[in-house]
């Protein structure tokens, strides 16, 4: 009979989810909602006997009718984008129907605050926290009693500081001193100001290191920790530019990445042993499963948290999925029945790289045509096979082809030996690709990984 499974997309991280699921030993029929007809999911479906459906704004009670449809078809649903979860989609979801989601229910989707989860993190483990206050614009009368407080912060802890909103903003509101502004005066009017005017803002001390994200999966007893990925975050090269939402990623072969120590492991590993635990309150709680992402980074205290989400990363994802040893949709049922177990990945290494909209990350202005074709880069794949992944992201199918919308368009997975041969394969399929596109060129470069590890050393005092 199959396995049914319905899955909220957006973006290429979900195409890499789908495309997982596709690959089991299990005969499974994909019903994935989307944000628009996403060619590389409308095709999964057909292909599995499921449907496809395009909810703009992935509205929970839409999504919802869209589960009620074929519910005696969908054994279970697995979640994207973080959007509809904060929203409460698994708690509509198993409340109207027996479906059984694998995302955390509205109440433990941990990137609803930023504030909460330095709070959290205090409780849970104070040395993985840096130094943090927190704002908020409902305690201070007038601009200058906000200005007067922050600069009174700021002669605390030192000019060099990251503001943060409360609510998520996938990167793309935060601001870095040496980065975003230079001054205390531009620091407060381009960041700190327009943020509290939203509501809460944290202005914590900026962490110089190397950033590693980890993907744990819980089912709300287990918590198993999967490869460490370095992600991309800035628009340009050596990391200019404005923060995106990931221009690209790798993974070397194993656990660590290479400026990472066995020590740098553990120590990550046991902030999110901590930080879950603390979630859990002390007990199996099944509303916590899903998957905890935890962005790092290594600096001369340690290893600190940058911050959590609830949901795969994207990029990272896509440097974790495809290597995979075990049947993924095995895998989901452990997850939903409480079961989970040690995960196992081929010995490889993996790069991601996306191709952008020349308009995203503020590279340039473009209004022409955005008709995006994937034929140079499918004959490479033709060719190589599964060492190389295409996943079609912010890109819909119309009548006469596919164009870019406004986000990451599609990305290119290498997977290799060593990183050398991933990049080479990712790099060589994204050239492939023919639109009015620009991707970054040092994901996983040789002099940038040294640079990675050279930083470290310095900080720790290594010669």
């Amino acid at each position: 009979m199959g396995v049914g499974v319905l899955g909220i997309s957006y973006g290429s991280r979900f195409a890499c989810i789908a495309d997982t699921l596709a690959r089991s030993g299990q005969k499974v029929k994909l019903f994935i909602t989307d944000k628009q007809l996403n060619p590389f999911n409308l095709r999964l479906c057909q292909l599995t006997g499921g449907e496809h459906v395009v909810i703009p704004g992935l509205e929970v009670p839409k999504i919802v009718e869209f589960a009620k449809t074929h519910e005696n078809e969908i054994d279970f649903g697995i979640l994207g984008p973080e959007g509809p979860g904060i929203a409460g989609l698994r708690d509509a979801i198993e409340n109207q129907t027996r479906i059984r989601m694998i995302c955390p229910t509205q109440r433990y989707f941990i990137e609803r605050s930023k504030v909460e989860q330095r709070e959290l993190m205090e409780r849970a483990i104070p040395k993985a926290n840096p130094k943090f206050r927190v704002f908020d614009s409902a305690l201070l009368k007038s601009e200058e009693e906000a200005r007067e407080e922050f600069y009174r912060w700021l002669d605390e802890i030192g000019e060099e500081v990251a503001i943060k909103p409360d609510a998520p903003a996938t990167g793309k509101g935060v601001g870095v001193w040496g980065d975003h502004f230079r001054s205390r005066e531009e620091a407060f009017r381009e960041f700190f100001l327009p943020n509290l005017r939203k509501g809460k803002v944290i202005v914590e001390e900026k962490i110089e290191g190397e950033e590693f994200s980890l993907q744990f999966l819980t089912d709300g007893r287990n918590l198993i920790p999967t490869p460490a990925v370095r992600d991309y975050k800035r628009a340009f090269d050596w990391d200019l530019g404005s923060n995106t939402g990931g221009m690209g990623s790798y993974k070397d072969v194993g656990n660590l990445l290479p400026f990472m120590t066995q020590r740098d492991w553990e120590e990550a590993v046991e902030i999110g042993e901590r930080i879950h635990s603390a979630l859990q309150g002390g007990e199996s709680r099944p509303e916590v499963r899903g998957v905890m992402y935890m962005a790092y980074i290594i600096g001369k205290g340690g290893v600190k948290v940058l911050e959590i989400n609830s949901r795969w990363g994207d990029p990272e994802v896509m440097n974790i999925l495809p290597l995979l040893k075990q049947d993924f949709v095995e895998v989901c049922f452990r997850w939903l029945e409480g079961r989970l177990t040690r995960l196992e990945f081929e010995e490889l290494a993996s790069v991601v790289v996306y191709a952008t909209p020349l308009s995203y990350g503020g590279y340039t202005t473009y209004t022409g045509p955005a008709k995006v074709d994937l034929t140079g880069a499918e004959k490479l794949r033709e060719e190589i096979g599964d060492r190389l992944r295409i996943y079609p992201g912010s890109m819909e199918l119309r009548e006469n082809g596919c164009y870019a919308l406004g986000s990451r368009t599609v990305a290119c997975v290498g997977i290799g030996e060593d990183l050398e041969k991933a990049r080479e394969i990712a790099y060589s399929a994204v050239r492939r690709i023919d639109g009015p596109l620009r991707h970054r060129e040092d994901v996983g470069l040789p002099e940038y990984i040294r640079r990675s590890v050279e930083r470290v050393r310095r900080l720790r005092g290594v010669p």
